[in-house]
């Protein structure tokens, strides 16, 4: 293929935009995408990405019909609309860079740019996702779906749990904090990076700035506080009628979806305990690996269960770490307590049963949120709960930082 021609000097594909260019994309590349399955007709995102990549091929015509059809479906996609614009201003040999911009790019256009891009790379990287999120080490009954969200790539995945193991379903451009990720104080426009669960969707009247749909994430969850973490309000939500999609970094620290898409989701998220893993470097790993790490996890953990059965005081004790915190004391309040409880050892048993084991995103040291159901017998009493633990990796050996109910 020839290198991009002066007509296609849109140049949201290659130059400033893409580590690559026209010679990328050869024929039979091409006609993987057309042929291939790779774009739905009625998927707004897979329109634009045809779009583009006709441009690449020095089809203008075809691609502004496929940016017509396009709008057809959205008429409220600015992005497209840009394209659009400077398709006809190509095939009239008027355009001069992308959105018809002077020299000075304007904040705008560099918005659409890196929207641009990141769809792009998205589809040229990878249709849908070759392995599986690394943080997703086993999953549980209670969460019949997982979101993984990569604030880098301003994409979020959707799983459905098969039998404790993470499928994919689909995935979805989306919209992070204007300042990034890794929220730390009120008002920094940033987007947390953790594990939340997002509730049940808001029933007061919102405006029309959030698309009439919102789910609350419950950050600061356990570790954001310990960690010192403030601010509040940080909500999955959609977009104002007159925008289908708004540029990769413009929320004060929420999740923006467009409102088709997030309408195509809310299924799943009326549960109101959907569970959401949010990082922004994501790893991946091919559909047979496993984490070592997690395998010595769960090692861990049966070891720590076995230990407590056992009334080994001790032994049960070595599994915490020196700097353990609950939500009412620390290690040397839990070390007194379970002292006095265990000294009489009294004959108990102790069930785990729903593990679900998520390594969590982008912590300084290696660290893991445990959940499950426990069950306790003794002479004395008969309890039943859903338990979540923070593990860390302290010299090689896992170790628990909290423990509280889930």
């Amino acid at each position: 293929m020839q290198k991009f021609k002066h007509v296609f000097q849109i140049s949201l594909l290659v130059c400033a935009l893409l580590p690559w260019n026209a010679t990328a994309l050869n024929k039979s590349d091409a006609g993987e995408f057309f042929a291939g399955g790779a774009f739905g007709p009625n998927n707004i995102e897979d329109l634009l990405i045809k779009s583009l990549i006709e441009v690449t091929q020095g089809k203008i015509q075809q691609a502004l019909e496929t940016t017509e059809q396009l709008l057809q479906k959205a008429p409220n996609f600015k992005l497209a609309h840009l394209v659009r614009g400077d398709l006809l201003m190509a095939r009239a040999q008027q355009i001069q860079s992308f959105g018809n911009a002077s020299a000075k790019t304007t904040d705008t256009i560099r918005d659409f740019q890196q929207e641009a891009r990141l769809r792009l790379e998205h589809h040229i990287a990878q249709q849908k996702p070759r392995g599986l999120p690394e943080p997703l080490w086993q999953l549980d009954a209670n969460h019949q779906h997982v979101v993984v969200v990569d604030t880098g790539k301003s994409r979020l995945y959707l799983y459905r749990n098969a039998n404790g193991k993470p499928v994919y379903v689909a995935d979805y451009y989306v919209t992070v904090g204007k300042n990034g990720s890794d929220k730390f104080v009120e008002g920094d426009k940033r987007t947390p990076i953790g594990i939340y669960i997002a509730g049940a969707r808001l029933t007061k009247e919102l405006p029309d700035f959030y698309g009439g749909i919102a789910y609350p994430l419950n950050y600061p969850n356990e570790w954001d506080r310990r960690m010192g973490k403030k601010g509040s309000g940080i909500w999955l939500h959609g977009t104002p009628s007159d925008t289908y999609s708004r540029p990769p970094l413009a929320s004060d620290g929420c999740l923006v979806m467009a409102n088709p898409e997030l309408k195509s989701i809310m299924p799943i998220l009326q549960s109101g305990r959907t569970l959401f893993v949010i990082d922004n470097n994501l790893k991946w790993l091919e559909a047979n690996q496993v984490s070592q790490q997690k395998e010595a996890l769960a090692n861990a953990l049966e070891t720590w269960r076995r230990d407590w059965e056992s009334q080994a005081t001790d032994r049960y004790l070595s599994h915490y770490s020196r700097d353990f915190f609950s939500q009412s004391t620390d290690y040397d309040g839990w070390e007194k307590h379970k002292r006095k409880v265990q000294a009489a050892k009294p004959e108990v048993e102790i069930r785990l049963s729903n593990v679900s084991m998520l390594r969590y995103p982008n912590s300084k040291q290696e660290m893991a949120v445990v959940n499950f159901e426990q069950s306790f017998k003794s002479n004395h009493l008969d309890n039943r709960m859903r338990k979540r633990q923070y593990w860390v990796l302290e010299n090689n050996r896992w170790k628990i930082m909290y423990e509280g109910p889930a």
